[in-house]
This record gives C-alpha cells, structure tokens and sequence, in this order.
C-alpha cells in the first residue's frame, strides 16, 4: 500500500498564495504515471483542480487557470501545488492523488489517495 501525505494547507487571506505539498515515503514506487489534486468544498461534489503525468503534461481547471500552478520532483514522487491569488471560493479540502501505471493487457493502473489538507480563505 502506498501512502501519501499532502501538507501545506491553512488559513490564508483572500489574495494571498499557499503552496500545497504531496509526497510518499514508500520506495518501491519510482514514478507515478499521473499526480493530481482535487478539492471538495462543503455541500460540494468532488472536482479535478489540477494534474501533471511524469514527462510533465500539465491540466488546470478553468477557474484555476493562471492562479494555480503544479509541478512535481518525479525523482521524490513528490507533487506541488501552488496556488496563487486565492479566493473565498477556494477554500475547500485538497486532496492528492497519485496513480501508478499498469500494465496494459496484464495490469491496471492503481491510484492512491491522500488524506487531504484543509485549505481556507477569509476576505
């Protein structure tokens, strides 16, 4: 089983910037096909915020675009998540997600999940 812990949420003000943190300690796996983040707010569905895959393919949601930004040390398995000019709007739990790759024909691919990390943003 692999674990991640993703790290760096808290309580900051409407324009300020927080950078998220997800990493695992587990050895065994060298690089994750996909790291992802995505965010759930109260009352909520669950929604994709951002995502980057091993040779460095970055997706951002639309109201994300130009506020975050991920990227990833494929060499830790360690994902980030910056996030910049943030909003009441944003304040939501982020959770990560890592998936490793399969096999095709013999393996499927396998995602991981985080606890998630509280993010809140006052006016």
């Amino acid at each position: 089983q692999v674990r991640l812990v993703e790290s760096g949420g808290g309580l900051v003000q409407s324009g300020g910037s927080l950078r998220l943190s997800c990493s695992t300690s587990d050895r065994r796996e060298s690089s994750f096909k996909v790291m992802a983040w995505y965010r759930q707010a109260p009352g909520k569905e669950r929604e994709l915020v951002a995502s980057i895959t091993r040779s460095g393919d970055i997706y951002t949601g639309d109201s994300m675009k130009g506020r975050f930004f991920p990227s990833r040390a494929g060499g830790e398995n360690t994902a980030y998540l910056q996030m910049n000019n943030l909003k009441p709007e944003d304040t939501a739990m982020y959770f990560c997600k890592a998936t490793s790759a399969g096999v095709p024909g013999f393996y499927a691919d396998r995602d991981w999940w985080g606890e998630g990390t509280q993010v809140t943003v006052y006016s």
